[in-house]
């Protein structure tokens, strides 16, 4: 059996009794990062047998991992925090057991990009979450050219050393639209700027230091950013 566990993303006490349970049932924990993992583990007072699944060697390990299941062994997957497979392995994973007739399941828990949409104070009937944009600003504007008419909130990952370029980027495509920046979540130092995109990009700039942490930032889609601009 092979169990998917969402993990806290910045407050320890968010993991859940079942994904506790989950990782002190395991005979593996299959981690992103071993190291991160383990902290959150040793914190819960568990320490067992863990191997890496990350990016790198993910179609290996998604085999490896099946099998491991098919022989029995009970397997937890946990990313550094949030939902696996959300921006992070696990469809590999999940469609390799499903092709073998393997059980898998999940323990549901943190996911960013839905608290901060709801943080954001824009509508989140409709969301579309991209994850990280492409790193090359041509590529980038390509990928945010590709949103630019949906009527949907958008929601994008980003780390905080290149959220300044993004958020220039989503200016030239989408224009002055509502946005949120939300930031640390569940940390000490949670914070989330509401605004529209030039006042996020001035909040940047205002810091005079990188912002900390990765970022999720929000914008309101066409038919809300229409509507915003009319009722000014």
């Amino acid at each position: 059996m092979i169990e998917l566990v969402a993990t806290p993303i910045g407050n320890l006490d968010d993991l859940s009794p079942r994904a506790r349970e989950a990782f002190e049932k395991a005979d593996v924990v299959a981690a992103e990062d071993t190291r991160r993992t383990g902290r959150l583990l040793q914190a819960a007072g568990l320490k067992k047998r863990m191997v890496a699944y990350h990016e790198h060697n993910e179609r290996h390990m998604s085999a490896t991992l099946v099998e491991w299941a098919g022989q029995g062994q009970r397997i937890a997957v946990a990313t550094d925090g949030g939902t696996p497979g959300v921006s992070d392995p696990g469809f590999t994973l999940v469609r390799a057991a499903a092709r073998a007739g393997v059980e898998i399941t999940m323990v549901p828990g943190p996911v960013a990009f839905v608290m901060a949409a709801v943080l954001s104070g824009l509508p989140v009937h409709g969301i579309t979450f991209r994850g990280f944009p492409p790193k090359k600003s041509g590529q980038r504007q390509r990928f945010l050219e590709v949103d630019l008419a949906s009527p949907h909130t958008l929601v994008l990952y980003e780390s905080p050393h290149r959220i300044g370029k993004l958020v220039d980027a989503c200016l030239e495509v989408y224009g002055d639209r509502p946005a949120a920046l939300a930031r640390e979540l569940t940390k000490l130092h949670e914070e989330v700027v509401r605004g529209r995109l030039s006042e996020v990009k001035a909040f940047l700039a205002g810091r005079g230091t990188q912002p900390t942490g990765e970022c999720c930032l929000v914008i309101a889609g066409a038919e809300v950013a229409a509507d915003w601009f009319e009722a000014e």
